[in-house]
């Protein structure tokens, strides 16, 4: 296996929390997946700093032209992406296969025009269109800041955004 854990972060790399999951889910390295970030010297340098891992901080092209060599490695990685859409990008319109099926959405600010689920984590219409279709590609998407603080599956919540 080559990519051991997929996650939404608004933060993407935070050394705690990735801290944390890496003792539920085996680590070697992560691959933050964030066009504006991999564009920025600074904050490319500032998450390659935050975990103490092997860290690549890529945009959405870079991702798709060297992901299979992430799927050959005998490393272990985290996929991480800043947004429910460029994880969408990834897994349904790049048909990006992991081999792992859960999608776990981490903090998501408040922001205007979203609507809250739980504690720091709240999305966009245009979020839950982008979680709806990471579902009916075959994955689970649940809520969790951490692994033992999930407040549910996306299923429990689509509802609230006019899916049935």
């Amino acid at each position: 296996m080559a990519v051991s854990f997929i996650r939404v972060d608004d933060r993407m790399i935070h050394g705690q929390t990735c801290t944390r999951w890496a003792l539920e889910y085996p680590c070697d390295g992560l691959i933050a997946v964030n066009n504006a970030a991999a564009g920025n010297s600074v904050l490319k340098a500032a998450y390659k700093s935050a975990s103490g891992k092997k860290t690549f901080v890529w945009t959405l092209d870079e991702f798709k032209e060297k992901c299979q060599k992430v799927l050959d490695s005998k490393d272990n990685y985290f996929l991480i992406t800043k947004n429910p859409l460029d994880m969408e990008k990834i897994l349904v319109e790049q048909g990006f296969k992991p081999g792992i099926n859960e999608v776990i959405i981490g903090p998501c600010n408040d922001r205007p025009g979203t609507t809250k689920l739980g504690n720091n984590q709240s999305i966009t219409q245009e979020e839950a269109q982008a979680l709806e279709n990471i579902m009916n590609a075959g994955y689970s998407v649940e809520f969790a800041l951490l692994k033992d603080e999930a407040i549910g599956n996306w299923k429990k919540f689509r509802g609230q955004f006019g899916f049935n």
